[in-house]
């Protein structure tokens, strides 16, 4: 359990909240790519951080991404013209370049004094892995980009769902970060198999483990904390252990174990206290899929799955779609894919889970950490600390990686796969 006081410190990031300064201190991953693909296309609305952006990209190709007001008379530059390598305000016909500068002002004199002085506000922009980034703090501030672990090189092998969920950020993460609900939740599209390690067709993932209770270990790390689920396989289980290890790479994303077909992740952005965007990722393996085949396996297709608001269809005022028919010829949950499985129990406990009522068990050993880490790092920055993950010697996201299989007993989790990397260095 939580204290309120914690708890509102875990969870808000609006206005001058501790964690939402936290993560401005990150590069912050505001949009998809394909969401702004088009010169001149439509402005698209970007909500990160309790923050109301446009992105857009200009006649050249350049991408932009400006407060939502125009700073003339306050009217919304997502209704405005995007045209000749500008966005123009509708209302007086004032047009913004990608870095704010303004480039025109059609009610105003020609003399251009005025227009030297004014600017909308913008923000640095980076894109890589599929995603827009952004840094939402200080300009000034800003370091270097890193790139991700899920995408150490831009031209990756990559596909991307996205989700708009209606409750808070950390609930979501607490959900990923949770390696014993996939065992139920999860249970129909997750088999129990006679296999060497995880694996996927298109029809299931399967798991050499039938174990629904996992131990679990955890060690901390300069970038967050990571993780090992122990199970019993299905074969070796005297001499051998079914390992799950995932990584925890503070404030936006884990890195769930893979399966033999790509490598998985999940990236959480807060939109404000109550929603969230969720992405859910495959990459970096010997059959990625395409992200037409990825949203249409998970049932997650904007505009036939979600809305073109990328909501999902299924609420708690319908139950999530389930389906208690399908449950009684065999489906655990009556829910279709597996992000839909997680969103219904993301958003059904409410906007924001009170944690001062709830009980945990051994299973929750990675929910505890990550409440008390993410707390203690609020604290530390309101104390004008550095943010976590952004203290020198800063670990390469790129060495970080999650692994899964079948190890004898006497191995240890933490040197394996990536023995004597940094990503295994745990934190000073």
């Amino acid at each position: 359990m939580l204290t309120k006081e914690e708890n509102d410190l875990l969870t808000r990031v609006e206005g001058d909240a501790p964690m939402g300064r936290l993560m401005r201190r990150h590069w912050t991953p505001v949009c998809l790519v394909e969401e702004v693909a088009e010169p001149d296309g439509t402005p698209v609305l970007v909500e990160a951080l309790g923050q109301r952006m446009v992105a857009f990209r200009d006649s050249d190709g350049r991408l932009g991404l400006l407060d939502e007001r125009c700073p003339h008379r306050g009217a919304s530059l997502l209704l405005g013209r995007n045209e000749e390598c500008g966005l123009r305000c509708l209302y007086h016909g004032w047009k913004y370049a990608v870095d704010g500068k303004c480039v025109a002002m059609a009610s105003e004199p020609e003399s251009g004094a005025l227009m030297d002085k004014v600017r909308a506000r913008a923000w640095p922009v980076v894109e890589w892995g599929g995603f827009v980034w952004a840094w939402l703090g200080e300009r000034d501030d800003a370091p270097p980009f890193d790139p991700p672990a899920f995408a150490p090189r831009d031209d990756i092998d990559i596909a991307i769902l996205k989700i708009r969920v209606p409750c808070n950020w950390a609930q979501i993460h607490e959900g990923q970060i949770d390696s014993a609900h996939s065992s139920s939740l999860h249970s129909s599209d997750m088999v129990p198999a006679r296999v060497t390690r995880a694996s996927a067709d298109d029809k299931s993932w399967y798991r050499p483990s039938t174990d629904k209770s996992p131990r679990m270990q955890i060690e901390r790390t300069r970038y967050g904390f990571h993780y090992v689920a122990i199970r019993r396989p299905v074969k070796n289980a005297a001499t051998h252990n079914y390992l799950r290890v995932t990584e925890y790479v503070a404030p936006y994303y884990s890195l769930i174990p893979p399966n033999d077909r790509h490598r998985v992740a999940s990236v959480i952005v807060p939109v404000d206290d109550v929603n969230s965007v969720f992405y859910f990722i495959a990459w970096g393996g010997p059959d990625v899929p395409t992200t037409e085949e990825w949203r249409e396996f998970h049932r997650t297709r904007r505009g036939i799955d979600l809305t073109d608001d990328w909501a999902p269809r299924g609420t708690l005022d319908n139950r999530f779609l389930q389906d208690r028919a399908a449950m009684k010829a065999g489906s655990f949950t009556g829910i279709e894919g597996i992000p839909n499985q997680d969103v219904a129990m993301w958003v059904s406990p409410g906007p924001i889970v009170d944690r001062t009522k709830d009980f945990l068990g051994a299973s929750d050993l990675a929910v505890v950490e990550f409440r008390r880490m993410m707390v203690e790092a609020a604290r530390a920055v309101a104390r004008g600390e550095p943010a976590i993950g952004t203290a020198e010697p800063r670990i390469p996201q790129a060495s970080i990686s999650s692994l899964e299989g079948i190890y004898p007993k006497e191995e240890d989790w933490r040197t394996l796969s990536a023995a004597g990397s940094p990503a295994r260095q745990a934190a000073a």
